[in-house]
């Protein structure tokens, strides 16, 4: 349900949230804290989509503050969406024209929800120093997006000179998994240490600098900084220790080849994060992330421009080669179709009923790293195919060879005549 409210106050708004609540029903009331989304017009529907998927992980009140002309009289238009068009939440709009545009602030205040946490969101250009913006002094968390504002290493460098506890970025958010992977890949043996690293992103990425400073400060190693394509995202990490490196690379935006010495090389899926995606991850923790401020303001101070691209610094041995995960990548795949065909074609049918002591055996096969009476049976039918297909081989190269001898001979007899 939408309800338009024009040239309207911000108590005709709360008035109206509540006859609409009483109307439709009791939703929406166990509303974790107050979302206020501070956007351009032109970008304004999107990012409603973005906070109306994130509300159904944590239902809340968004409120969407657009300033629009500031030239002429001081006006408000509201815009109420409830039910369906509001996810799990419920969605005001306020659109202010006129001076008012330049004090949402005061607009905001009368519809925060009591006593719960306030989280504001840019999701474009951001104020220069969130410590004097009168919506961000208000806000518990602070969110910005350094990849949608028009200089984003300038953005990350002011954002780590103006830092306070409880801001953070979604160029942070888009590497979570790749610290998850990283670390997961530190977590075994043989417990080597890091002695350097390499992170390979686009110019433009500021998550692959914020990546790159989060090694840097967290290993205590020196990294560098190779540069991909624009758009390109983060590409690839490269973690050199003693007994060679592991590589973790995403040639394509979508899987990753995570590759160690000692262990075979493996596909994960590593999709681009969605902005729904994000946005949800960071509503989730409402305190302050000190492994992001460390990042932010230590991090980048140790963090050296990149000077080499990716090719030069793959042809030189330095970084892990895109050329090659994208290889390695096909191999896996037809390695992974042809087992999974073969599986297919040679397994025995399922027993249509199952003992109790048959599932207890296999299950134990199983943990124990041995084969199952079922995988048994599988290689019992798959030894005779292999001795059939070496007699029928041998026949075929036995009169390849008299073949060659019979030829061999007739040129010889017509050669003496």
């Amino acid at each position: 349900m939408i309800v338009d409210l024009p040239k309207t106050t911000s108590v005709a708004v709360s008035k109206k949230l509540v006859s609409l609540r009483n109307d439709v029903g009791a939703m929406t009331l166990g509303r974790v804290l107050t979302l206020v989304i501070v956007v351009e017009d032109t970008q304004a529907e999107d990012v409603i989509e973005a906070a109306n998927d994130a509300s159904r992980q944590h239902p809340c009140r968004i409120l969407v503050v657009v300033a629009g002309n500031r030239r002429g009289a001081n006006r408000m238009d509201a815009q109420i969406r409830v039910g369906g068009d509001a996810g799990a939440s419920e969605v005001v709009v306020l659109r202010l024209y006129g001076p008012l545009a330049n004090h949402g602030q005061s607009v905001v205040v009368p519809l925060l929800l009591p006593d719960s946490p306030v989280v504001a969101w840019w999701p474009h250009e951001a104020p220069a120093d969130l410590r004097k913006d009168p919506i961000a002094v208000m806000a518990h968390r602070r969110i910005t997006d350094a990849a949608e504002s028009s200089n984003p290493k300038a953005a990350l460098k002011r954002q780590a000179r103006t830092f306070s506890p409880g801001d953070t970025d979604l160029a942070w958010t888009r590497v979570t998994l790749w610290r998850g992977l990283l670390a997961a890949a530190l977590d075994g043996p043989p417990y080597l240490p890091v002695t350097e690293a390499v992170v390979e992103g686009a110019v433009d990425s500021p998550s692959s600098d914020l990546l790159a400073a989060w090694l840097g400060s967290t290993l205590r190693v020196p990294v560098q900084r190779v540069r991909t394509r624009a758009g390109s995202g983060v590409v690839g990490v490269r973690l050199e220790r003693s007994n060679g490196p592991i590589d973790l690379v995403r040639p394509d935006g979508t899987v990753a080849t995570l590759s160690q010495p000692g262990q075979p090389d493996r596909r994960i899926s590593l999709k681009r994060r969605g902005l729904a995606e994000c946005l949800a991850d960071e509503l989730r923790r409402l305190d302050n992330d000190e492994v992001y401020a460390e990042t932010l303001v230590t991090g980048l101070e140790l963090l050296t421009p990149a000077t080499k691209t990716a090719s030069e610094a793959a042809a030189a041995g330095e970084a892990p080669s895109v050329e090659e995960a994208r290889r390695t990548q096909r191999r896996l795949a037809r390695d992974h179709h042809a087992a999974a065909a073969s599986a297919m074609v040679t397994a025995p049918t399922a027993p249509e009923t199952g003992d109790t002591d048959q599932v207890r055996t296999a299950t134990a096969a199983k943990l124990a790293d041995e084969p199952t009476p079922r995988e048994q049976d599988l290689g019992a039918l798959a030894a005779p195919a292999k001795r059939t297909a070496k007699r029928t081989a041998t026949p075929k190269a036995s009169t390849k060879a008299a073949a060659t001898r019979t030829t061999a001979k007739r040129t010889a007899k017509k050669a003496t005549s």
